[in-house]
């Protein structure tokens, strides 16, 4: 089994990557390989709404200037996990973060939840202020896409300035953990049940809007 990291911040081995490495370790301790992806240091540009990826349905964000977010849905789709760090940025995940999300799920959503029952999760790396709207932010991605999600003990947030500040948050550092160890048994489940118990039907999208 495998699990894809994505790392948002613009650091490469900030905070944030040692938060996605303390899961990364426990996950790594049941036999499940872990590749983290530096997304942040990235030049990604925004979803710009063009819906070309409904209309081709070819699994692919039609912008082309940057092919970083084509070949990390693919990553995804061949992963049986992933998990999403970002560090917080005036109370919000990085936008780089944010541009390189809106379009990869989006692009799974039109192309028959390319998504759907994979394992993630999420995990945020902040100074003091700002931690669960960030968490919750990149949950939402997640949960409309019907992935499964593993919880921990806490909300899934740590807490550091310097590189590193956040192994010593001991409170942090076991919510990591916790996470890490939860996420490997959910994901063995998943394994162990898929040609046992059969996932629930896909319903098609019903969209509506509240103008009458």
């Amino acid at each position: 089994m495998k699990v894809v990291a994505f790392n948002g911040s613009p650091r490469e081995k900030g905070n944030t990557y040692f938060a996605l490495k303390m899961v990364a370790e426990e996950l790594e301790k049941e036999g499940i390989e872990v590749e983290i992806v530096h997304v942040g240091n990235k030049i990604i540009r925004g979803c710009v709404g063009c819906n070309g990826c409904a209309r081709n349905r070819d699994e692919k964000c039609v912008l082309e200037a940057d092919n970083y977010v084509n070949e990390w849905v693919q990553k995804i789709k061949l992963a049986d996990g992933i998990l999403l760090g970002s560090p917080v940025h005036f109370a919000a995940m990085s936008a780089t973060m944010k541009s390189f999300l809106d379009r990869a799920f989006y692009v799974a959503s039109v192309n028959g939840g390319m998504f759907r029952h994979k394992v993630g999760a999420s995990v945020v790396a902040v100074r003091r202020s700002g931690g669960v709207p960030t968490f919750d932010q990149l949950n939402n991605y997640m949960n409309y896409s019907e992935m499964l999600m593993p919880t921990t003990n806490y909300w899934s947030v740590i807490h550091g300035l310097k590189p590193g500040e956040v192994e010593k948050d001991e409170e942090g550092t076991q919510i990591m953990r916790v996470l890490g160890k939860n996420m490997a048994w959910l994901l063995k489940m998943v394994d162990y049940t898929k040609d046992k118990i059969a996932p629930p039907e896909k319903e098609n999208k019903k969209y509506t809007h509240f103008i009458r």
